[in-house]
């Protein structure tokens, strides 16, 4: 009896005890690796294509203090990889930094941090407010792929300038046709695309049917998840980092190890005026769309159990900025693109911007500003192979048009996002055609309607004539 008293109580209090299951349920859902640990590394690397370019730019160009952008960017990695669950990217203002270095005088450091704190405050405010959730349920989808697809090609076309040319970062342009041979030539970034593309295909993710009866359909998919098991996008990014030293070994003597010190920016009214100008004005809108909108979206066409909200991410980018730009860090965002990429080449998780943020927190505290010698000799067409993998990615969100109609507004708002060189023309001008084509069924219809009417109540009075 005792035995058996004892053994219903040990079961009850098993069954009334189930908390700690829950909590380690709970605590793996969130915060457990979703794929291979290799394959999160490898994501991490995926949208450096576009970080080191704009932020060597912004280093040689502006006087940009490289250290404390890598300590700051890394702990906005590491926070938001935490709290998104998805590879959030960090990814530089591109309107801002674009105008930083065109314009004549370039924009100064003062000047970059309140165009970036400007368009933080904005989007803080549309998505404290709910604003911003509102646009995003209001939005046509047709529209939102179109800026999509114009930043993916937009991407996919400096890739590929990249690849073919010699770039000079500083004057913003293309120069003269990259040679076949060396540590910087056509041959080795068309070996990494092709490095790229033998290990990771088209991005397709193989989890392999162990029980298939086929048995050559079994080897091949086994011997496809291997082959997505290496981390390829980190291999070629490491082995480009090796190149660095290489091409210029004087890089050993230039490097000074340390942080730089960190202290609060100088900013005058003058460095307000110049930075909401010149630098919030074009910056606000493209945030609005690439940096909240089209990732939200995208995060949902990728991992539809964790869509984004809106006001969130909104809320991410006007915190980030407010916090770090008076330290003279670079305006940052979260970009479609970078998601992308990253998705590209194996991240499922936070972890694996969490893995990025560590390792930029461990080269912003180690090599401090020094590190700016070693990006300028990182081979540019690697650069361009890993940009161009982020662009495709991005631009093949927008397959999911299946009618005639919807296609028609994506590909014109698209195609004047590109040639006008604005995705928020391009908005505009896909929501007005959009209007006008609802507007259009809506006029269709009604007369229709009115013709079905007056047709009927003519048969109804000349059924009654004897």
């Amino acid at each position: 009896m005792d035995q058996q008293s004892s053994s219903s109580s040990f079961t009850t209090s098993t069954s009334a005890t189930p908390l700690l299951p829950r909590h380690r349920s709970w605590w793996s859902h969130h915060f457990h690796i979703k794929n291979t640990l290799s394959s999160e590394l490898s994501g991490a690397v995926g949208d450096l294509g576009t970080f080191i370019p704009i932020v060597l730019t912004l280093t040689l160009v502006s006087h940009l203090d490289l250290s404390t952008t890598l300590i700051f960017t890394a702990l906005y990695n590491i926070i938001t990889g935490l709290l998104f669950h998805i590879p959030m990217p960090v990814q530089p203002m591109k309107s801002i930094a674009a105008v930083a270095v065109s314009e004549t005088p370039h924009l100064t450091t003062s000047q970059i941090a309140t165009a970036g704190a400007s368009t933080a405050a904005v989007l803080l405010l549309l998505g404290a407010t709910g604003l911003m959730s509102i646009l995003y349920r209001i939005l046509p989808l047709p529209v939102v792929r179109g800026v999509q697809l114009s930043q993916g090609l937009s991407f996919a076309f400096s890739a590929i300038k990249y690849i073919r040319y010699n770039q000079d970062f500083v004057a913003s342009k293309s120069t003269t046709p990259r040679a076949w041979l060396g540590f910087d030539g056509l041959v080795l970034a068309l070996s990494s695309l092709l490095f790229l593309v033998i290990f990771t295909g088209s991005g397709d993710y193989h989890n392999g049917n162990e029980s298939d009866d086929n048995e050559p359909r079994r080897r091949s998919s086994k011997r496809l998840r291997i082959m997505g098991s290496i981390p390829a996008a980190l291999i070629v990014f490491l082995f480009g980092l090796v190149l660095c030293f290489i091409r210029d070994p004087s890089i050993f003597n230039d490097i000074k190890f340390g942080p730089s010190k960190i202290g609060f920016l100088s900013i005058t009214w003058e460095d307000w005026k110049v930075g909401f100008l010149k630098g919030a004005v074009p910056q606000i809108p493209l945030s609005i769309l690439n940096s909240v909108i089209a990732v939200c979206k995208l995060s949902g066409d990728l991992f539809p159990d964790r869509e984004l909200s809106a006001a969130k991410v909104s809320v991410s980018v006007g915190v980030m900025n407010l916090v770090g730009c008076w330290f003279g860090a670079m305006p940052v965002c979260h970009g479609a693109g970078g998601l992308a990429g990253q998705y590209r080449f194996g991240a499922r998780s936070g972890w694996s911007v969490v893995f990025l943020g560590i390792g930029k927190l461990v080269i912003g505290m180690v090599f401090g500003n020094s590190f700016v010698r070693i990006l300028s000799q990182f081979p540019i067409g690697i650069l361009g192979v890993l940009l161009l993998f982020a662009g495709i990615e991005l631009a093949m969100a927008s397959r999911d048009m299946n009618s005639k109609e919807e296609s028609f507004v994506m590909l014109v708002c698209a195609a004047v996002s590109l040639t006008g060189s604005s995705a928020a023309l391009g908005f505009v001008c896909g929501i007005l055609l959009f209007l006008l084509l609802k507007l259009r069924k809506m006029e269709c219809s009604g007369s229709c309607f009115s013709k079905f009417k007056f047709g009927s109540a003519i048969d109804d009075e000349t059924s009654l004539i004897p």
